[in-house]
């Protein structure tokens, strides 16, 4: 944990948790929590108000009880409201703004014109290589229809995955990333306090990102093959004919964190979210930063826990079946983001904009 965060009341760094109603103050334990309340009411208040507003306010929550109740519990991590999967999806408001630029377009709307995979080293070139494509494609399909949510350990191998993270720290160094955005502009001024990530987007074709560029040509062959399989079930239920261009993103620490969103709350086109995971050695009981995900359909209150690990890489559904939090990460924590979309809805997602922008 950094050394920067320690409890406001004693400086102490040990064993330290977050108030689980404003995620800002910090305390190592609920005695110094309830010795520091007078000095943090009126703070705490405006905060959690603002958080409560801005991401998932709990449904039937009057302002009054929001400012006057008194935060019961201390969590390392965001403790929100333990209502159902249906309810909080309809006061899911934010998700990542996938603008034009952003979206890499085939040449025609057919499947078939999804970009072939091209890259100088195609780990799936031979006839053994290719029964691993397959087998991670079946996984793939079996895991979204049963769970919504697939992981993939290993993807890329240490060597390969190692070269893709050292172009990701050089494009950090050289400064490229900057503060994540939303698509809803209200609560804009408390934007931290809804996402803390630093992102760049990148097409794969830049000469700095040989690496990152196969790795994008592999995730793209997955998503392709297994769309095309026979007996895809839901997956075979899109024509997955485009994506978007790779987000690369940072949590630098010290806190920060997504509280939960739906990526695809108003039917955008995108249909599978895909993350690569470039932490080495990561522990999360130390480091924190783990995907918490909230899958529809799963039984009482079960989620989908995915520790950010080097080489992993997951897939979910976009849209509102996964709603999902990137709780907060005290090391600096990278990823990169792939969506692809289904051709219908990203055709009508289009359609209603330019019918909006023209009325």
């Amino acid at each position: 944990m950094s050394s920067d965060i320690s409890c406001a009341v004693c400086g102490s760094r040990e064993k330290l948790m977050r108030c689980s109603r404003c995620k800002s103050k910090i305390y190592c334990s609920r005695e110094h929590q309830k010795k520091d309340w007078k000095e943090h009411r009126a703070e705490c208040a405006k905060l959690a108000l603002t958080l409560e507003k801005s991401s998932m306010p709990k449904e039937g929550s009057s302002e009054s009880e929001i400012l006057n109740s008194l935060p019961e519990v201390l969590t390392p991590h965001i403790d929100f409201d333990k209502t159902s999967t249906e309810r909080a999806l309809k006061s899911a408001k934010h998700a990542m703004p996938i603008s034009g630029e952003n979206i890499v377009h085939p040449k025609k709307s057919s499947v078939k014109d999804f970009p072939e995979i091209s890259f100088k080293q195609n780990p799936w070139n031979v006839k053994e290589q290719r029964k691993d494509l397959d087998e991670i494609c079946r996984n793939v399909i079996q895991d979204m229809d049963d769970y919504g949510v697939c992981v993939v350990d290993n993807f890329l191998g240490e060597e390969k995955g190692k070269a893709v993270l050292f172009e990701v720290l050089q494009m950090y160094t050289k400064g490229v990333f900057k503060d994540g955005q939303l698509v809803s502009s209200r609560g804009s001024g408390d934007l931290k306090t809804i996402r803390g990530d630093q992102i760049t987007w990148i097409d794969g074709k830049e000469e700095s990102c040989p690496n990152i560029q196969q790795l994008i040509s592999q995730v793209d062959a997955v998503v392709k093959t297994a769309n095309k399989m026979a007996n895809t079930s839901k997956l075979g239920m899109y024509n997955i004919n485009g994506r978007t261009k790779a987000m690369v993103a940072c949590y630098p620490g010290l806190g920060s964190h997504y509280v939960k969103h739906v990526d695809n709350p108003n039917r955008d086109g995108r249909c599978i979210t895909a993350i690569y995971y470039l932490n080495l050695n990561w522990n999360v009981k130390k480091s924190g930063g783990l995907l918490r995900i909230f899958p529809e359909g799963w039984l009482g209150d079960k989620v989908a826990d995915i520790e950010p690990l080097f080489d992993r890489l997951l897939f979910f559904w976009s849209d509102r079946r996964n709603p999902h939090e990137v709780q907060p990460a005290y090391d600096t924590r990278y990823a990169i983001t792939l969506w692809y979309f289904d051709a219908r809805e990203r055709e009508e997602a289009c359609w209603r904009y330019e019918k909006e922008r023209n009325s």
